[in-house]
């Protein structure tokens, strides 16, 4: 019996010492470890400032905040508790306040003097500070909304993978791994999780994982939901006919459904954006026109800092804040859905060079705004051998005679100005470099992934009919080695005849197989023609061919017939947001930088009449005689400019503004036409900033010289 016990106690020795160094769980973990990086492939910088702040205290949410934040968080797929968020809010409000308040104490002690200034000041640190909190606590809701937004846009070409698989193979579970392999990011992640749900023993089948994730879009998208249970309702149809009528019937549902969700939208949306432009841009640009005097009239309370702050600041983020939140209730189901990085020219997207042209570019325009401030210098001026200002009168125009060029004022709080017109046309550089940098950096960027994804949309509409002349050719019991050969000859001439020709050369003349002919990663035709809907087609295509060529004509030709149905519920679509689009756009790129342009003349023509009037009631009084201009002395006295904002920075404020407005209104139309699209959002910001700023750098400069040409020629009289 010891004996037996030894032998026993060795040999399990020996066993425990094999199983630990067997390998045979290392796929199942390398697995779950793929699948975890996927599902979160890299914590966000927010993700990462809420841990690490987040974790020095631990708040105690309310249940009903805690579940509302928790939707959100799983919604988002953030790695983030409920007490993370909130701490990480209150910790970040209270440093913002914190700093503000150390600046004011500063203030104050080196002052000596507890200013209105100083209050202001504190009173809106104290504002933003608690937008700052709640910010940071409704960003996991804004973050979820926009996860669903990228996944709704991809619900149709879901839907078709699975209805297009079933078709042909009447199994749920691999219609749905199909979907995932080629519907885009998040949808697919969403789709991968069904099955890791079963796998992980969270549920006992794929329909009551199916149905749970189906849950969580019940109120977004119920279209969705009914389209995924006639899916499902198929697999009990005992007649063929039936099943492939309900598997139809699932489709046109979802597209019907996007097609009512947009045209509500397109309804809802008039009114929001009428407003919101009207509320951020035009009454902003006219209260401009007012700004000059009224900074006169109040004797000089109104700053220069405190017009940067309202127009490039507040009223910006109110324009970004109310536009974001109009956005995120577009419904989804619709939009662009491509994936900027499976482009593979998208390193031209992702380089920094085009940054550093748009500088060197824009650097020469930001030396010569610089020019009225570098003549106040007096180690320059005396080296160039220059005054640090001239006479308008030296152009040989007589009515600007005592007027200066840059015309810097002494007050008693030092030099101040410029407040000359040629110092106003200078400061037009600013806007114009600012412009110039994002103009040729964007368009470099986009210039060839734009022309490439417009290619690549022609390819996909003539598509359609390649894939039916395709189908056809494998319904006739062609091979389909031979059916691409033959459908190359068919499309001569078009664009997707390079296609076919090329899968045909690979089969033929590099003895390829039909798969890599089309897929292979050095040779494979789809390196050339980079697209989802053609790479999707090829694959139902090779999966159906396995169950006969009748099968994979039939499946071709339901693709065929589908994409058409998608592109004319999307014209549709595009038709019924056009009026809202082009008012928009005009509204960006023509009315608001026309009145921004009339507006900077007019302060431009106030200053020119001020001075003019104060120089020539100074000329009256050191004479001694008014000579009735007394009521003219009295309108100079109340409107003193010393006591205006100047000129050049009014029009450095409002230059900024409409590149400011510029960005936030085209990521509003950007998110209208095609959902959330980085691409076509950088190249259209690009375009719009190109036909906005030239168009407002012209009506400015014509403004500016003409009005205040016309104040001069009026005023020419006056005093002599």
């Amino acid at each position: 019996m010891a004996d037996v016990d030894d032998i026993l106690k060795k040999y399990s020795i020996k066993i425990s010492s094999e199983i630990k160094e067997e390998r045979v769980s290392e796929d199942a973990s390398r697995e779950y470890m793929q699948f975890k990086r996927d599902m979160m492939p890299q914590l966000s910088r927010f993700e990462r400032m809420a841990k690490t702040f987040g974790s020095y205290m631990n708040i105690k949410v309310a249940e009903k905040d805690k579940a509302k934040l928790m939707g959100n968080i799983e919604t988002a797929h953030l790695d983030l508790s409920p007490s993370n968020i909130v701490a990480f809010a209150f910790f970040l409000a209270f440093v913002v306040f914190f700093v503000g308040l150390l600046i004011s104490l500063g203030a104050f002690m080196f002052t000596g003097v507890l200013s209105g200034g100083i209050l202001v000041f504190l009173f809106m640190d104290l504002i933003f500070a608690a937008f700052v909190f709640y910010y940071i606590y409704t960003t996991p809701e804004r973050m979820a909304k926009i996860w669903r937004l990228k996944a709704s846009s991809q619900m149709v070409p879901c839907i078709l993978y699975i209805v297009v698989y079933m078709k042909h193979t009447s199994n749920l579970e691999r219609a749905i791994a199909f979907a995932s392999q080629h519907v885009q990011y998040p949808l697919s992640l969403d789709l991968k999780k069904i099955f890791w749900d079963v796998e992980t023993g969270k549920y006992s089948s794929i329909k009551e994982s199916l149905d749970h994730y189906l849950e969580s879009w019940s109120k977004e998208s119920l279209e969705f939901v009914e389209a995924f249970h006639l899916i499902e309702s198929s697999l009990y149809e005992p007649s063929e006919s039936r099943r492939i009528l309900i598997l139809e019937k699932a489709l046109q549902v979802i597209l019907d459904g996007v097609y009512e969700k947009m045209l509500v939208f397109s309804r809802e949306i008039r009114s929001p954006l009428t407003n919101l432009y009207m509320l951020g841009v035009v009454l902003p640009t006219l209260g401009l026109a007012l700004l000059p005097l009224a900074s006169a009239l109040l004797g000089g309370l109104i700053k220069t800092y405190h017009v940067f702050i309202l127009f490039n600041l507040l009223i910006p983020f109110f324009v970004f804040y109310l536009s974001t939140q109009i956005m995120l209730k577009r419904p989804g189901g619709y939009g662009e859905s491509e994936i900027l990085e499976l482009n593979p020219d998208y390193h031209k997207y992702k380089s920094r060079k085009p940054y550093v042209i748009g500088a060197l570019v824009a650097l020469p325009f930001l030396i010569l705004l610089l020019i009225p401030f570098l003549f106040q210098i007096e180690f320059i001026t005396s080296a160039i051998g220059i005054g640090s200002d001239f006479d308008l009168s030296l152009f040989g125009l007589s009515f600007l005679e005592g007027l200066k060029a840059f015309d810097f004022k002494l007050a008693g709080t030092g030099v101040i100005g410029p407040f000359g017109i040629v110092a106003l046309v200078l400061s037009l550089f600013i806007p114009l470099s600012v412009a110039v940098f994002f103009i040729i950096a964007y368009k470099m960027k986009t210039k060839e992934l734009i022309k490439s994804r417009n290619y690549t949309k022609q390819l996909e509409q003539e598509f359609t009919n390649s894939l039916f002349q395709l189908g056809n050719r494998l319904g006739d019991g062609v091979p389909a080695e031979i059916a691409f050969a033959r459908v190359a000859e068919s499309t001569r001439g078009q664009k997707t005849e390079n296609f076919f020709r090329t899968v045909n050369l690979n089969i033929q003349q590099a003895g390829m197989s039909l798969e890599n002919a089309i897929f292979d990663k050095r040779r494979g035709a789809l390196i050339f023609y980079p697209s989802a809907l053609i790479s999707t087609s090829m694959r139902i295509m090779l999966e159906s061919v396995k169950k006969g060529l009748k099968i994979a004509a039939q499946s071709l030709m339901s693709i065929s017939e589908y994409i058409k149905n998608i592109q004319k519920v999307t014209q549709r679509l595009n038709d019924l947001l056009a009026e809202v689009v082009s008012d928009m756009k005009s509204n960006m790129v023509f009315l608001a930088p026309l009145l921004s342009g009339i507006v900077v003349g007019l302060a431009g023509m106030i200053t020119f009449i001020l001075n003019k009037l104060s120089g020539i009631i100074a000329n009256l009084s050191s004479g001694g005689d008014l000579g009735g201009l007394e009521s003219i002395q009295t309108f100079v006295n109340l409107f003193n400019v010393v006591d205006m904002v100047p000129p050049y920075f009014l029009q450095v404020a409002i230059g900024l503004y409409i590149i400011e407005i510029t960005f936030i209104l085209t990521n509003v139309l950007v998110i209208i036409d095609s959902g959330d699209d980085k691409l076509k959002r950088t190249y259209d910001i690009s375009r719009n900033l190109r036909s906005g700023m030239l168009l407002y750098l012209i009506v400015t400069f014509i403004s500016i010289v003409s009005l205040s040409g016309l104040a001069g020629i009026a005023l020419q009289g006056v005093g002599a």
